[in-house]
């Protein structure tokens, strides 16, 4: 917490010697800034990872042309998106068989979004539609043309209900807080079974129900020690990895047979 609270006491000293610069007038009339940053850029994976914390913080450099008008943001963080088969298991005579699958193009690993009101409140249906702000408005991109638009919904809706669960996909309306019209903060909450890979921090500056401004601080997930050596043999040699898991499975088995027979 000291640490957090001495870094927004350098932003507001920077935002201090920037409007005491030369051009800081002509700056100003070019449109408010926003300077954002992470608690931390990069998360390491091990072996005890339980999950973590991201704190988001920054400062709305105001325009003069807003300095009575209300301002809103919204905070997404965002995993890389990978093509993702959807499957659905039923009964059919007694067993429970994957009978139906939908296919994504683009399926974000993980979303969160944080905003300083009820998306509704600040930003209209369109706005929301464009920027993807809210689970409801991500863009999955269906590959089957088979599926009639209500199965494809029906799956799209189970596949946000287990991220959901998972804590993959979170909304949290109101999250943002913002001191003095100028500080603001917010966090995202990392599951232990967070995916890999690089994710980005995106604030959105709202006036007006329009996005005035924007900024983006990426942000590393990795994994590290022995669970990175794994992951690195499972992808570069996969035949190899998928011959080794066999090997132990076989192995294990035999020794719990061995054990029994005793």
């Amino acid at each position: 917490m000291r640490r957090l609270a001495a870094l927004f006491l350098l932003l507001a000293c920077a935002l201090g010697m920037l409007t005491a610069l030369p051009g800081a007038a002509s700056a100003q009339r070019a449109g408010p800034r926003l300077i954002t940053d992470l608690s931390q850029s990069r998360v390491d994976i091990e072996y005890t990872f339980a999950g973590a914390d991201i704190m988001l913080f920054g400062a709305i450099d105001r325009a003069s042309s807003l300095r009575n008008r209300q301002l809103d943001l919204i905070v997404v963080v965002r995993g890389p998106s990978h093509p993702l088969t959807v499957r659905k298991k039923e009964r059919v005579a007694g067993v429970w068989l994957n009978t139906r699958s939908v296919r994504f193009h683009t399926t974000p690993s993980y979303y969160s979004i944080s905003s300083t009101r009820p998306l509704e409140e600040i930003v209209d249906p369109k706005t929301a539609a464009i920027y993807e702000f809210g689970i409801a408005n991500l863009h999955f991109s269906p590959a089957s043309t088979e599926r009639s638009a209500q199965e494809i919904q029906e799956f799209q809706t189970g596949l946000v209900d287990l991220r959901n669960r998972g804590g993959l996909y979170v909304e949290n309306m109101g999250g943002v807080r913002v001191v003095e019209g100028v500080l603001f903060r917010t966090s995202a909450r990392l599951p232990g079974d967070a995916p890999v890979g690089e994710y980005s921090a995106s604030v959105f500056l709202i006036a007006d129900r329009q996005v005035i401004a924007t900024t983006s601080v990426p942000l590393t997930v990795g994994k590290t020690g022995f669970e990175q050596a794994v992951y690195n043999f499972a992808i570069d040699q996969s035949l190899a990895y998928g011959l080794l898991a066999v090997i132990i499975a076989l192995a294990s088995g035999w020794g719990v047979a061995a054990i029994m027979r005793r």
